[in-house]
């Protein structure tokens, strides 16, 4: 599986690694897991999507700040990685959902994220995941989502 070639025909382009906001590092390695930091929507360092999903953003909003969210998870796991020949698989992500107090697609936001990592990894793609709702995230962003991937 040529992940480069999908990521190229899906205009997927993975950015540098963000620099953290906070006292932590972007990713840790236990084994042959990679376990990512939280990954907001940054787009060449700020935040793209903010506010709340129900209140001031909509489902798609939702969808298309978890994806750019899981591309910055997997600009870590590249960057840990080394290549993507080394990377086995995803095993689970987990997803923060800013909402509004009436706001329950909290699964459908993260299938923006979970789409796009079965589009590129195929059933490699393919994770456990867990979609929470929270009332603030950090920078005000919409969504924050962590991974673990395993290495070959």
């Amino acid at each position: 599986m040529d992940i480069e070639k999908r990521l190229k025909e899906a205009g997927i382009i993975i950015p540098e690694v963000s620099k953290p906001i906070a006292a932590y590092l972007p990713g840790k390695r236990s084994g042959n897991l990679i376990f990512t930091s939280g990954q907001l929507p940054l787009v060449n360092g700020k935040v793209k999507y903010t506010g709340k999903l129900g209140e001031d953003l909509t489902l798609e909003d939702g969808q298309a700040a978890a994806r750019t969210a899981v591309i910055n998870c997997l600009a870590v796991v590249k960057s840990m990685a080394g290549s993507w020949d080394a990377v086995a698989g995803m095993v689970k992500i987990t997803g923060l959902v800013q909402s509004a107090p009436d706001f329950f697609q909290q699964a459908q936001v993260l299938n923006g994220a979970s789409e796009l990592l079965q589009q590129i990894f195929g059933e490699n793609g393919q994770h456990a995941r867990s979609a929470i709702g929270v009332n603030a995230l950090p920078l005000n962003a919409a969504v924050e989502i962590e991974m673990i991937a395993q290495l070959k």
